[in-house]
């Protein structure tokens, strides 16, 4: 496969491997295809002696929308309509989406975000499917809520730091994705949105890298409210590490960064991180499991076939008030 094939690419300098999620078509969705090929970077860059840390970057508008829910609608079993709903839309065929998070093309990044603002032809951003998605590395479906899971925990066991450079929109899955790294720099094209509760779903899986960074009264809001928030507020509340003033600037923000850890020893780099990483760790190895299952019961319920049928179909879910 040439460098132009993947869907991740892959470059390496001084000591840093850049990994650029490079699929727009689905705005960077968690595919089978793309989760692959991240871990086949991640796992390189492991083993090369001469890497000291990870860039996860992206090109287009969004630095991950989450699962790829074509490819999930495509394997979910068919599902009734939830009583009271419009119709039997795409939703009602099944869309496997846990955590989705809709995202609107061209969001602003104060204002709250609506389920209905985003064409029921594009891919929608979903963190987890349901049981029996797209089968993925190491068993249920790479963007099953244990394969999400076994993914973000393989970022945060890395023994090399990986650092998140962001310009563009970050949904669901790809909020854990982010969660999951141990540096976060972000520019004012960025914008995040937790809108599961708006679909009769929760951010399950996500949480467990998610929660121990975010300032808890932040997190209920945004975890409640699903409104839309900038780099600003994302760097306030420990999502993100540094909020660059322009995207321009993100480079410039990163580089202190990039140098620090080139300096660092590889033993060096490995135990910091797992003093500041073991209480995730902790979490994963206390809830992957519970809240995996929770996560495939939300999205089974008549509740969660509602909202998405719902956000498909382009108007307010039966609850909406």
């Amino acid at each position: 496969m040439t460098d132009a094939e993947r869907l991740v690419r892959r470059a390496s300098e001084r000591g840093v491997t850049t990994l650029t999620l490079d699929s727009p078509h689905n705005r960077n969705a968690l595919s089978v295809r793309l989760v692959q090929e991240l871990y086949d970077g991640l796992d390189a860059a492991a083993k090369d002696p001469e890497i000291r840390a990870v860039v996860l970057t992206h090109t287009g508008g969004t630095f991950c929308a989450g699962a790829d829910l074509g490819e999930a609608t495509a394997a979910a079993p068919p599902a009734a309509p939830a009583p009271g709903s419009a119709g039997s839309g795409p939703a009602a065929s099944g869309p496997a989406a846990s955590e989705a998070t809709p995202q609107s093309p061209t969001p602003q990044p104060s204002a709250p975000q609506s389920p209905a603002s985003q064409s029921p032809t594009s891919p929608s951003p979903a963190g987890e499917t349901a049981p029996g998605g797209p089968k993925g590395p190491g068993g249920p479906g790479a963007s099953a809520p244990l394969g999400l899971a076994r993914l973000l925990r393989t970022i945060v066991e890395l023994p090399k730091p990986v650092v998140a450079r962001v310009t563009g929109h970050v949904r669901a899955g790809g909020l854990g994705l982010l969660g999951a790294c141990d540096i976060a720099v972000a520019g004012p094209g960025a914008s995040f949105a937790f809108t599961e509760a708006r679909l009769g779903l929760a951010p399950a899986v996500i949480s467990m890298p998610l929660l121990p960074r975010l300032d808890p009264r932040a997190a209920s809001r945004y975890y409640l409210t699903g409104e839309r928030f900038d780099a600003v507020e994302a760097a306030r509340i420990g999502l993100v590490t540094v909020a660059a003033g322009s995207d321009h600037e993100v480079d410039a923000a990163l580089a202190p960064v990039l140098d620090g850890l080139r300096r660092a020893s590889p033993q060096g780099l490995a135990e910091s991180k797992r003093l500041v990483t073991a209480e995730v760790l902790r979490g994963f190895d206390r809830d992957t499991d519970a809240l995996a299952e929770r996560s495939a019961r939300l999205f089974a319920s008549d509740e969660a076939r509602e909202g998405m049928t719902a956000f498909l179909e382009r108007r307010d879910p039966a609850w909406a008030r």
